[in-house]
């Protein structure tokens, strides 16, 4: 490894398209854990202009059985989503949690599936496809993240603090900060960039 270098990690705020189809994805995991703490999800979600899709297979006790919803669960799902759009910020022509359009395409678990992934007798529980990322700890910060990313990450979370507290109303949901780090050895020493890059309201100065 070279003695100096530079690194950049991004970070993209809670408004951007792909950490909003994650948000949306932990909601409806999260319903579904509340009904069966043993249900099976496996939700993707699309979002787009005006348009949110739900897709893929779940098996919970009091929701989805025998290849039927239960009474009021679609609405509750379809209320889990909205909400979520609606804590994150989007009141916007183009995205609004009030207005979009909602498609639930969640099914039951294929039968296949699930004889491959529920234990019996003395067979051990399978795996299905569902992952998990993780990365590694750095003793950069005290989180113990690497340093470009903790300060990325902390310029977004100051900016979503100022956009939800209207100190900052001029600021929209989707955003993204990159920091870029000289590092001597394993140390960083010092910033030599910081990237930043935001919705703001129609007709804002940013002069």
């Amino acid at each position: 490894m070279r003695s100096s270098y530079l690194f950049t990690s991004e970070s993209v705020s809670e408004g951007h398209p792909d950490k909003v189809s994650d948000q949306i994805s932990d909601a409806i995991v999260d319903l579904f854990l509340s009904k069966d703490p043993e249900a099976r999800i496996a939700c993707e979600t699309l979002t787009t202009t005006q348009l949110v899709v739900l897709a893929g297979e779940i098996r919970c006790k009091g929701v989805y059985e025998n290849d039927a919803w239960a009474p009021g669960a679609k609405e509750e799902i379809e209320a889990a989503v909205r909400n979520t759009v609606k804590e994150i910020g989007y009141e916007q022509s183009g995205f609004h949690w009030e207005t979009l359009r909602f498609e639930n395409n969640l099914h039951g678990q294929s039968a296949h599936i699930a004889q491959g992934v529920d234990a019996s007798g003395n067979k051990d529980e399978g795996a299905g496809d569902q992952g998990i990322m993780f990365g590694y700890a750095a003793d950069d910060t005290p989180d113990l993240m690497p340093a470009t990313l903790y300060y990325s990450h902390k310029i977004l979370e100051q900016m979503a603090a100022d956009r939800h507290s209207k100190k900052a109303p001029f600021l929209e949901p989707d955003a993204k900060s990159q920091v870029t780090l000289r590092y001597e050895g394993s140390k960083p020493v010092a910033c030599t960039a910081i990237v930043v890059s935001t919705q703001h309201a129609p007709g804002y100065d940013t002069g």
